[in-house]
C-alpha cells in the first residue's frame, strides 16, 4: 500500500487547526453544483437559501473542535479548499512544524478577538468571528456608559486587524 505525503499533511495538520471549520476564514460555506443539500442536512449541516446558492453557516456543525465529523461526505467546496499554509507545506517551501507553530499562533489570535468580544457583551459563540465582530462594531457607544467599553472597541478593532494580517498570510493565499 503506498502512502499519500498529501494526505499525511493534512492528516498532521488540520486537526491542530481547524480554522476553515469554525468561524475563523469563512462565515459561511455555499453549496456547489453536485452537492446534495437534503442528504447535507441530514448529515447535520444546517442548509439556508438567501440569495444565491445554498449555503452553511460557519462554524460548522459537523466540526467537533478537532475532526469533521462527515469528512468522507463534506461538500465539494469543503473537499477542493486547501489553505495556504497546507500548500506550502505540501510543495516543500514550509516545514511542518513550522506550519503547526503558524496555526497555533493564529488560534491563539482568534482566541483573543472571542475574549475580546465576550468582554464587550457578545457571547455568540455559534456566530463566525466576522459576523461577531460586526454586530459589536454596528452598536451605538454610550460615551456616558461603562468605562472601558470605547477602549475594549479599539483592542478589538487592533486584535482583529492582527488576526486578519496572519491569516492573510499564512491561510488564505
Amino acid at each position: 500500500m503506498s502512502r499519500n505525503p498529501a494526505h499525511d499533511f493534512v492528516a498532521q495538520l488540520c486537526p491542530h487547526c481547524g480554522l476553515c471549520c469554525n468561524g475563523v476564514l469563512f462565515a459561511d460555506v455555499k453549496l456547489q453544483g453536485g452537492d446534495d443539500a437534503g442528504r447535507l442536512t441530514g448529515l447535520g449541516l444546517p442548509i439556508k437559501k438567501k440569495t444565491g446558492r445554498p449555503a452553511f453557516p460557519q462554524p460548522c456543525a459537523c466540526f467537533d473542535g478537532r475532526l469533521c465529523r462527515i469528512y468522507a461526505n463534506r461538500p465539494k467546496q469543503c473537499r477542493a479548499f486547501e489553505c495556504g499554509l497546507l500548500k506550502r507545506v505540501q510543495a516543500g517551501e514550509l516545514d511542518a512544524e513550522t506550519a503547526l507553530r503558524k496555526i497555533a499562533a493564529a488560534r491563539q489570535l482568534a482566541e483573543r478577538v472571542r475574549e475580546l468580544l465576550r468582554r464587550l457583551g457578545d457571547r455568540s459563540e455559534t456566530l463566525a468571528l466576522t459576523r461577531r465582530y460586526a454586530r459589536v462594531m454596528r452598536a451605538p457607544v454610550d460615551l456616558a456608559g461603562p468605562e472601558g467599553l470605547v477602549s475594549g472597541r479599539g483592542e478589538l478593532m487592533l486584535a482583529v486587524n492582527d488576526m486578519m494580517n496572519a491569516l492573510r498570510r499564512d491561510f488564505l493565499k
